[in-house]
Protein backbone atom coordinates (compact mmCIF):
# COMPACT_ATOMS: atom_id res chain seq x y z
CA UNK A 1 0.00 0.00 0.00
CA UNK A 2 1.19 3.43 -0.72
CA UNK A 3 1.68 6.02 1.56
CA UNK A 4 1.94 10.17 0.64
CA UNK A 5 3.74 11.21 3.90
CA UNK A 6 6.94 13.65 5.36
CA UNK A 7 10.25 12.50 4.74
CA UNK A 8 13.20 14.65 6.73
CA UNK A 9 16.12 16.42 5.62
CA UNK A 10 17.94 19.40 6.68
CA UNK A 11 20.47 19.72 9.23
CA UNK A 12 20.53 19.09 13.27
CA UNK A 13 17.85 21.12 14.52
CA UNK A 14 16.89 22.74 10.84
CA UNK A 15 14.20 20.18 9.54
CA UNK A 16 13.34 20.47 6.25
CA UNK A 17 10.41 17.71 4.67
CA UNK A 18 9.69 16.47 1.10
CA UNK A 19 6.22 15.37 0.77
CA UNK A 20 6.59 12.05 -0.75
CA UNK A 21 4.83 8.69 -1.85
CA UNK A 22 6.23 5.49 -0.87
CA UNK A 23 5.41 1.95 0.12
CA UNK A 24 4.21 2.25 3.64
CA UNK A 25 6.36 -0.26 4.86
CA UNK A 26 9.26 1.57 4.05
CA UNK A 27 11.15 3.26 6.07
CA UNK A 28 10.65 7.39 6.70
CA UNK A 29 13.83 8.33 4.86
CA UNK A 30 14.17 5.39 2.05
CA UNK A 31 13.96 5.52 -1.96
CA UNK A 32 10.37 7.21 -2.74
CA UNK A 33 8.16 6.98 -5.75
CA UNK A 34 8.16 10.51 -6.04
CA UNK A 35 8.23 13.49 -4.36
CA UNK A 36 5.56 15.87 -4.43
CA UNK A 37 6.25 18.99 -2.85
CA UNK A 38 8.28 20.42 0.03
CA UNK A 39 7.72 21.86 3.85
CA UNK A 40 9.81 24.01 5.35
CA UNK A 41 8.81 25.02 9.16
CA UNK A 42 11.18 26.88 10.60
CA UNK A 43 10.71 29.78 7.98
CA UNK A 44 8.64 32.35 9.15
CA UNK A 45 6.17 32.10 8.38
CA UNK A 46 6.08 28.23 7.20
CA UNK A 47 6.61 27.28 3.80
CA UNK A 48 4.74 25.18 2.37
CA UNK A 49 4.64 24.22 -1.39
CA UNK A 50 2.87 20.92 -2.97
CA UNK A 51 1.97 19.47 -6.66
CA UNK A 52 -1.33 19.01 -6.02
CA UNK A 53 -1.99 17.40 -9.08
CA UNK A 54 0.30 14.63 -8.57
CA UNK A 55 -0.96 14.05 -5.00
CA UNK A 56 -4.52 14.24 -6.37
CA UNK A 57 -3.74 11.26 -8.33
CA UNK A 58 -1.53 9.32 -6.14
CA UNK A 59 -4.83 9.51 -3.91
CA UNK A 60 -7.20 8.37 -6.88
CA UNK A 61 -4.79 5.38 -7.59
CA UNK A 62 -5.09 4.06 -3.67
CA UNK A 63 -2.24 5.94 -1.70
CA UNK A 64 -3.14 6.72 1.55
CA UNK A 65 -1.92 10.99 3.36
CA UNK A 66 -0.42 11.03 6.48
CA UNK A 67 -2.08 12.62 9.15
CA UNK A 68 0.12 15.69 8.84
CA UNK A 69 -0.23 16.11 5.24
CA UNK A 70 -3.53 16.24 5.39
CA UNK A 71 -3.54 18.52 7.67
CA UNK A 72 -0.96 20.85 5.12
CA UNK A 73 -3.47 20.22 2.14
CA UNK A 74 -6.68 21.37 4.24
CA UNK A 75 -4.28 24.36 5.83
CA UNK A 76 -2.89 25.86 2.34
CA UNK A 77 -5.29 25.27 -0.50
CA UNK A 78 -5.30 25.48 -3.84
CA UNK A 79 -5.22 28.86 -6.25
CA UNK A 80 -8.25 29.54 -7.83
CA UNK A 81 -7.74 30.80 -11.32
CA UNK A 82 -8.79 33.87 -12.13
Amino acid sequence: MLAIRLARFGAKKKPTYRVVVIDKERARNSRSIEVVGHYNPIAKPAQVQLDRDRIEHWIKNGAQPSDTVTRLLKANPAPTPA
